[in-house]
Protein backbone atom coordinates (compact mmCIF):
# COMPACT_ATOMS: atom_id res chain seq x y z
CA UNK A 1 0.00 0.00 0.00
CA UNK A 2 1.20 3.73 -0.76
CA UNK A 3 -0.65 6.96 0.63
CA UNK A 4 -1.82 8.69 -2.33
CA UNK A 5 -1.45 12.78 -2.78
CA UNK A 6 -4.18 14.73 -1.31
CA UNK A 7 -4.74 12.49 1.44
CA UNK A 8 -5.27 12.87 4.94
CA UNK A 9 -4.74 9.38 6.71
CA UNK A 10 -6.14 8.30 10.00
CA UNK A 11 -3.32 6.40 11.14
CA UNK A 12 0.05 6.09 13.58
CA UNK A 13 2.60 8.27 11.64
CA UNK A 14 5.35 5.26 12.29
CA UNK A 15 3.05 2.64 10.56
CA UNK A 16 2.04 4.70 7.63
CA UNK A 17 5.05 6.77 7.25
CA UNK A 18 6.72 3.44 6.01
CA UNK A 19 4.28 3.29 2.75
CA UNK A 20 6.24 6.54 1.45
CA UNK A 21 8.26 5.79 -1.20
CA UNK A 22 12.34 7.25 -0.76
CA UNK A 23 12.86 10.57 -0.97
CA UNK A 24 8.72 11.18 -2.11
CA UNK A 25 7.93 14.51 -0.79
CA UNK A 26 9.34 17.98 -1.25
CA UNK A 27 8.84 19.57 1.74
CA UNK A 28 8.17 18.74 5.42
CA UNK A 29 6.03 20.97 7.71
CA UNK A 30 4.74 19.80 10.63
CA UNK A 31 4.06 20.53 14.62
CA UNK A 32 4.55 17.70 16.73
CA UNK A 33 3.77 16.88 20.29
CA UNK A 34 6.00 18.65 22.72
CA UNK A 35 6.96 16.00 25.30
CA UNK A 36 4.98 18.78 28.27
CA UNK A 37 1.50 16.26 28.91
CA UNK A 38 0.18 19.56 28.02
CA UNK A 39 -3.79 19.81 28.39
CA UNK A 40 -5.80 22.79 28.09
CA UNK A 41 -8.07 24.00 30.83
CA UNK A 42 -11.40 22.14 28.71
CA UNK A 43 -9.22 19.08 28.93
CA UNK A 44 -8.58 17.73 25.76
CA UNK A 45 -4.99 15.80 25.03
CA UNK A 46 -2.49 15.52 22.29
CA UNK A 47 -1.63 11.71 21.78
CA UNK A 48 2.25 11.27 22.14
CA UNK A 49 2.63 14.21 24.17
CA UNK A 50 3.78 12.16 27.29
CA UNK A 51 6.62 9.96 26.19
CA UNK A 52 9.22 10.78 23.47
CA UNK A 53 9.44 6.98 22.44
CA UNK A 54 7.61 7.87 18.64
CA UNK A 55 10.74 11.13 19.08
CA UNK A 56 13.67 9.64 16.67
CA UNK A 57 12.04 6.78 14.60
CA UNK A 58 9.78 9.78 13.70
CA UNK A 59 12.50 11.83 12.21
CA UNK A 60 14.34 9.12 10.98
CA UNK A 61 11.18 8.12 8.80
CA UNK A 62 10.92 11.61 7.71
CA UNK A 63 14.65 12.03 6.71
CA UNK A 64 14.17 9.19 4.18
CA UNK A 65 11.00 10.01 2.55
CA UNK A 66 12.08 13.59 2.26
CA UNK A 67 13.67 14.38 -1.48
CA UNK A 68 17.39 15.22 -1.82
CA UNK A 69 18.40 18.34 -0.65
CA UNK A 70 14.96 19.54 0.59
CA UNK A 71 13.38 21.57 4.01
CA UNK A 72 12.07 20.38 6.76
CA UNK A 73 10.05 22.48 9.15
CA UNK A 74 9.02 21.43 12.76
CA UNK A 75 7.48 23.44 15.66
CA UNK A 76 9.23 22.10 18.74
CA UNK A 77 8.97 21.96 22.71
CA UNK A 78 11.72 24.34 24.09
CA UNK A 79 11.43 22.53 27.41
CA UNK A 80 12.59 19.59 26.21
CA UNK A 81 15.22 21.51 23.21
CA UNK A 82 18.13 18.58 23.59
CA UNK A 83 16.12 16.07 22.47
CA UNK A 84 13.92 17.26 19.78
CA UNK A 85 18.11 18.35 18.59
CA UNK A 86 19.05 14.92 19.12
CA UNK A 87 16.44 13.14 17.15
CA UNK A 88 16.86 15.71 14.45
CA UNK A 89 20.49 14.56 13.86
CA UNK A 90 20.63 11.10 14.35
CA UNK A 91 18.03 11.56 11.27
CA UNK A 92 20.83 13.02 9.21
CA UNK A 93 19.24 16.81 9.28
CA UNK A 94 21.39 20.01 9.49
CA UNK A 95 19.66 22.93 11.58
CA UNK A 96 20.25 25.78 8.83
CA UNK A 97 17.50 28.44 10.78
CA UNK A 98 15.90 29.01 13.91
CA UNK A 99 12.23 30.77 13.77
CA UNK A 100 10.43 32.43 16.77
CA UNK A 101 6.03 33.70 16.45
CA UNK A 102 5.85 36.28 18.99
CA UNK A 103 2.23 36.46 19.95
CA UNK A 104 0.18 39.96 20.77
CA UNK A 105 -1.23 37.67 23.69
CA UNK A 106 -0.07 35.03 26.71
CA UNK A 107 -0.67 31.58 25.91
CA UNK A 108 -0.16 30.30 29.42
CA UNK A 109 1.75 31.59 32.79
CA UNK A 110 4.52 30.32 34.41
CA UNK A 111 8.21 31.45 35.46
CA UNK A 112 7.35 33.44 32.20
CA UNK A 113 4.92 35.18 30.54
CA UNK A 114 4.70 32.56 27.64
CA UNK A 115 4.26 34.85 24.10
CA UNK A 116 6.08 32.65 21.38
CA UNK A 117 5.87 29.53 19.61
CA UNK A 118 9.43 28.35 17.87
CA UNK A 119 10.49 26.15 15.48
CA UNK A 120 13.74 24.78 13.58
CA UNK A 121 14.34 24.82 9.70
CA UNK A 122 15.69 21.55 8.79
CA UNK A 123 18.13 20.77 5.79
CA UNK A 124 18.65 17.28 4.17
CA UNK A 125 22.24 17.24 2.16
CA UNK A 126 22.42 21.03 0.96
CA UNK A 127 19.13 22.51 -1.02
CA UNK A 128 19.44 26.19 -2.54
CA UNK A 129 19.24 28.80 -0.89
CA UNK A 130 15.47 30.34 -1.72
CA UNK A 131 15.38 33.51 -3.46
CA UNK A 132 13.85 35.41 -1.49
CA UNK A 133 14.63 33.84 2.12
CA UNK A 134 12.18 34.83 5.14
CA UNK A 135 12.82 36.42 8.13
CA UNK A 136 13.21 34.20 11.21
CA UNK A 137 10.64 36.16 13.17
CA UNK A 138 6.76 35.46 11.76
CA UNK A 139 4.27 37.50 13.78
CA UNK A 140 1.34 35.60 14.77
CA UNK A 141 -1.48 37.39 13.57
CA UNK A 142 -4.57 35.41 13.93
CA UNK A 143 -5.48 33.43 17.41
CA UNK A 144 -7.16 30.28 16.85
CA UNK A 145 -8.63 29.97 20.01
CA UNK A 146 -7.39 26.64 19.28
CA UNK A 147 -11.17 25.89 18.63
CA UNK A 148 -10.16 22.86 16.56
CA UNK A 149 -7.14 21.58 17.59
CA UNK A 150 -5.65 22.06 21.11
CA UNK A 151 -2.19 23.56 19.62
CA UNK A 152 -3.58 24.96 16.86
CA UNK A 153 -1.79 26.67 14.23
CA UNK A 154 -3.09 29.57 12.33
CA UNK A 155 -2.83 29.11 8.55
CA UNK A 156 -1.32 32.80 8.44
CA UNK A 157 2.07 31.79 9.77
CA UNK A 158 2.47 28.38 7.88
CA UNK A 159 1.80 30.13 4.83
CA UNK A 160 5.07 31.48 3.92
CA UNK A 161 6.87 28.59 5.04
CA UNK A 162 5.29 26.48 2.10
CA UNK A 163 5.59 28.76 -0.19
CA UNK A 164 9.28 29.89 0.03
CA UNK A 165 10.41 26.17 1.21
CA UNK A 166 8.26 24.40 -1.81
CA UNK A 167 6.92 24.96 -5.25
CA UNK A 168 3.79 24.71 -7.09
CA UNK A 169 2.94 20.69 -8.28
CA UNK A 170 5.38 20.01 -5.33
CA UNK A 171 3.84 17.53 -2.25
CA UNK A 172 3.87 18.57 1.59
CA UNK A 173 3.85 16.37 4.05
CA UNK A 174 2.45 16.59 7.71
CA UNK A 175 2.98 13.60 9.72
CA UNK A 176 1.70 15.27 13.06
CA UNK A 177 -1.87 16.54 10.91
CA UNK A 178 -3.82 18.08 13.58
CA UNK A 179 -6.72 20.10 12.76
CA UNK A 180 -5.30 20.36 8.73
CA UNK A 181 -3.75 23.54 8.95
CA UNK A 182 -0.66 22.73 6.88
CA UNK A 183 -2.73 20.57 4.65
CA UNK A 184 -4.84 24.14 4.27
CA UNK A 185 -1.78 26.15 3.27
CA UNK A 186 -0.25 23.77 0.66
CA UNK A 187 -3.44 23.49 -0.93
CA UNK A 188 -4.19 26.94 -0.92
CA UNK A 189 -0.32 27.09 -2.60
CA UNK A 190 -1.23 25.12 -5.70
CA UNK A 191 0.99 22.16 -3.71
CA UNK A 192 0.10 18.51 -3.21
CA UNK A 193 -0.36 17.34 0.38
CA UNK A 194 -0.25 13.97 2.44
CA UNK A 195 -1.26 14.44 5.99
CA UNK A 196 -1.23 11.72 8.97
CA UNK A 197 -3.26 11.99 12.10
CA UNK A 198 -3.46 9.39 15.18
CA UNK A 199 -6.76 11.01 16.84
CA UNK A 200 -9.92 10.01 15.13
CA UNK A 201 -11.41 13.58 16.10
CA UNK A 202 -8.60 15.85 14.47
CA UNK A 203 -8.54 13.44 11.40
CA UNK A 204 -12.21 14.05 10.99
CA UNK A 205 -11.96 18.03 11.94
CA UNK A 206 -8.90 18.18 8.95
CA UNK A 207 -10.79 15.71 6.17
CA UNK A 208 -13.83 18.48 6.40
CA UNK A 209 -11.66 21.48 6.06
CA UNK A 210 -10.14 20.33 3.27
CA UNK A 211 -13.70 18.54 1.73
Amino acid sequence: MTIPTNTILNADCLKALPMLRDESVSFILTDPPYLVRYKPRDGRAVSGDDNAAWLKPAFAQMYRVLQSDGFCFTFYGWPHADRFMEAFRAAGFRPVGHFSFPKQYVSSVGHVLCQHECGYLLAKGNPARPRQPLGDVIQWSDNTGNKLHPTQKPISILLPLVETYSAPQETVLDPFAGSGSTLMAAKSLGRSYIGIELDAKYHAVASRRLA
